[in-house]
């Protein structure tokens, strides 16, 4: 069965038992990478987070896998995510070796380095997909929350204020970290602001989207059941 056709049968399925985009749970070939588009790997991603919500996440084929990746790399997508332990990202989107870039910072924020790791994985490696992956009871963002300063710290958080600042409807005394409800806007207007600063501070990746080659889009993830839902924009 061509990668095609294992798509056409995969929407066939119930998400949770949906295999993966690429054939027999490999990472994807040159050939596939080129193939797939931003819709189908952003739909192969969500798939892979129902198959783990579920627990029934693909055989990791890990031999397999190790002995393709010395050969060379062709991921699907850049998966931006705080550093948080409890937020396994390959296993969140039931992916393995070879399927996906990740990159980690505190409060999943871009910065020159995180925005040139996304253009060399789009624009040079051929990824499809940027996804800023916030996540619940963020400690980053607690901290920017409570204006923590400590050490380098202190810089990082700052570039989480923004967010803090733009959250309305909250008095000066509900806007902490002991308030759930300010924390979770602020998570969410956090990765939404993420999301458009990778647009206006990186003109490669706003052109390759614009050009359809690439999507970006923002994501939460809950720590309750591990399901991530997509934010509207």
């Amino acid at each position: 069965m061509t990668p095609f056709n294992s798509f056409l049968a995969c929407i066939a399925l119930a998400p949770a038992m949906c295999l993966p985009l690429h054939a027999e749970n490999l990472q994807p070939s040159a050939e596939e990478q080129q193939a797939m588009t931003p819709d189908a790997v952003l739909k192969d991603l969500m798939d892979g987070n129902a198959r783990y919500v579920a627990g029934k996440i693909a055989d990791p084929n890990l031999a397999a896998r190790i002995a393709m990746g010395a050969e060379g790399q062709n991921p699907k997508a850049y998966i931006l995510s705080c550093v948080d332990s409890r937020v396994p990202v390959e296993q969140v989107f039931d992916e393995g070796i070879g399927d996906i870039f990740v990159g980690r910072v505190a409060g999943n924020i871009e910065d020159v380095s995180q925005l040139g790791s996304m253009e060399f994985a789009t624009a040079a490696a051929g990824a499809k997909l940027v996804m800023v992956l916030g996540h619940e009871a963020c400690g980053a963002v607690k901290g920017a929350c409570d204006h923590v300063e400590l050490g380098n710290l202190t810089a990082l958080l700052d570039e989480i204020e923004p967010a803090v600042d733009a959250v309305e409807g909250f008095e000066d005394d509900q806007k902490n970290s002991k308030n759930k409800e300010f924390v979770d806007a602020v998570i969410d207007k956090n990765v939404r602001i993420t999301v458009a600063n990778i647009r206006e501070r990186s003109e490669v990746l706003a052109n390759l989207e614009k050009e359809g080659k690439i999507k970006i889009v923002g994501a939460l993830y809950s720590l309750q059941d591990g399901k991530v839902t997509l934010i509207e924009e």
